[in-house]
């Protein structure tokens, strides 16, 4: 057994992080990882010695990560969203809060639009599943399909069905281009797809640049080509008189993408709707 007890090596990993010029509180999300206890229980021995192994690995992952980067959700194999655990990897995105934000409108719409009647949803560009696995599960009536073109991202999405129980169909392909191919028609598109500007990857922090898969960050044509792809494949599926379709964006692209929406779709209503923080992040289109 360490002498260490829990409060110093908190401590110790605090001036570490911040000497590094990283969150502090990544020390707290890995010690209770490695601990493998609830919050009310490390608050409530606070003096309790930490076993040497368990403090190596804490020890082990506090450094990695301040002198590499690495995203605790890598160090940890999980994050949450919308309530539940899913496993991540470098094949994916870590889940944003951001995008529970989205998650939320889309369940409000389904709500709003379909009742308790049948909706056919697609998720468009899927990478870790979590948009669709959330969708599967707060919407008894849906039925989801979600499409990626990265076949390793698909595994993950598919094992975090497979934890989770949820009824969703994965596709490999480009966006929409599987459900095109399957003859789907679904009412509501969702999608959370790659929109940063290449130009802009040497401004982004180490976590993301060095770790996050390029091909779910970043976008051409000002990191809006995968809009354009995404709302040219929606021309090519039947018109329907009830069809919903909404974007996570950069914050500053709500513009650009309502319009690219109002040439090629002419939507009875565009909506642009802000984040937690105050920024344009959601863009929602009823055509």
């Amino acid at each position: 057994m360490s002498s260490k007890k829990q409060f110093e090596v908190l401590q110790w990993a605090f001036s570490f992080l911040k000497k590094h010029d990283r969150e502090e509180k990544v020390a707290e999300i890995l010690l209770l990882h490695h601990l493998g206890i609830s919050r009310t229980a490390f608050f409530a021995n606070m003096r309790k010695a930490i076993p040497d192994p368990v403090f190596r690995q804490f020890e082990e992952d506090v450094r990695k990560h301040a002198s590499t980067g690495v995203p605790v959700q890598h160090l940890l194999g999980y994050e949450y969203f919308y309530g539940r655990k899913f496993h991540v990897n470098e094949d994916v995105l870590v889940p944003r809060f951001e995008t529970e934000e989205l998650v939320q409108h889309v369940i409000a719409l389904a709500q709003r639009y379909f009742a308790d009647g049948p909706i056919a949803i697609a998720d468009a560009g899927t990478g870790s599943g979590v948009i669709a696995i959330t969708l599967a599960l707060e919407l008894p009536n849906a039925t989801v399909h979600a499409t990626d073109v990265s076949e390793k991202a698909l595994d993950v999405a598919v094992e975090n069905a497979r934890l989770h129980e949820a009824s969703v169909e994965f596709l490999q392909g480009d966006f929409l281009q599987p459900i095109i191919n399957m003859a789907a028609n679904p009412e509501l598109i969702i999608s959370n797809p790659p929109y940063i500007d290449r130009k802009e990857k040497e401004s982004l922090a180490d976590t993301v640049k060095h770790f996050d898969p390029e091909l779910a960050l970043f976008a051409d044509d000002n990191g809006l080509q995968a809009y354009k792809k995404i709302i040219a494949q929606i021309k090519a599926l039947p018109a329907i008189s009830n069809r919903h379709v909404c974007f996570e964006i950069g914050h500053m692209q709500a513009k650009a993408v309502a319009s690219i929406l109002e040439r090629e779709l002419a939507p009875r209503k565009i909506d642009t709707m802000k984040d937690i923080n105050g920024k344009d992040r959601i863009i929602s289109a009823s055509l």
